[in-house]
């Protein structure tokens, strides 16, 4: 870790720009150290700022690391119109694994590490990054919508969420980097097919709800009396 300099010796800063240089302290930290040699006293001397400073805002290292990692994530609003919902998918996952591959994604795997052990605490701490991508999606649901690629009526937020899921699940079980082959499986396998409506059924497989009155007793009752009353061709 570079030493830092005084704080008192240094440019008083407030707001947004103090809680900059903390939050990108923190992420250095992690980076280096991993959440459990986090120390509040390296991070404000990395900082620059006072030890006090960090406690008002972050009572506990693991507030202060989710909070470092959420800031680290940058913001996917901005997703880029590629001129197809498939296009903009796959951009826009990209872009996560991207991010889950450099220090960001390192300090949000030590951070759910932790999470796991100790629910509780990770509630008190927040929400893992994801709120941004979430808008991302519905921005590129709308201009799907938009184009009249999908049906509005199919688009909620766990269709949204659940490509972007599968993705962090398989960073946290397999690291980083995400092979974009996993990428495009995820938005051609899951993704898409949930927003389009396109290949969740086969045409040989009954529907859900064609499935349980096909398989229903009564039904099963009714087609073993027709078969009884009907005479077996003769021989």
């Amino acid at each position: 870790m570079t030493s830092g300099a005084d704080h008192r010796t240094g440019p008083r800063r407030r707001g947004s720009e103090l809680e900059d240089a903390i939050l990108t302290a923190a992420l250095d930290e992690l980076t280096e150290v991993g959440l459990a040699e986090l120390r509040m006293e390296r991070v404000a001397l990395r900082a620059q700022a006072s030890k006090a400073s960090l406690y008002r805002r972050w009572p506990s290292r693991l507030e202060l690391a989710m909070a470092a990692v959420r800031h680290a994530f940058p913001d996917l609003d901005a997703a880029a119109d590629t001129g197809s919902l498939r296009g903009d998918l796959l951009g826009l996952l990209r872009g996560v694994a991207d991010q889950l591959a450099g220090p960001a994604g390192q300090a949000l795997a030590a951070v759910l590490s932790e999470s796991l052990l100790d629910p509780a605490r990770a509630g008190r701490a927040g929400a893992p990054p994801g709120g941004t991508t979430l808008r991302a999606l519905r921005l590129v649901a709308d201009r799907a919508v938009s184009r009249g690629e999908i049906d509005p009526a199919r688009v909620t937020d766990r269709r949204l969420e659940a490509g972007s899921a599968l993705l962090r699940h398989h960073f946290i079980t397999h690291g980083a980097p995400v092979p974009d082959e996993i990428v495009v499986a995820i938005v051609d396998e899951v993704a898409l097919p949930l927003l389009t409506g396109d290949g969740l059924w086969s045409s040989r497989r009954p529907a859900p709800e064609e499935y349980a009155r096909s398989s229903s007793p009564s039904r099963r009752h009714d087609e073993v009396s027709r078969h009884a009353r009907c005479p077996h061709p003769s021989s």
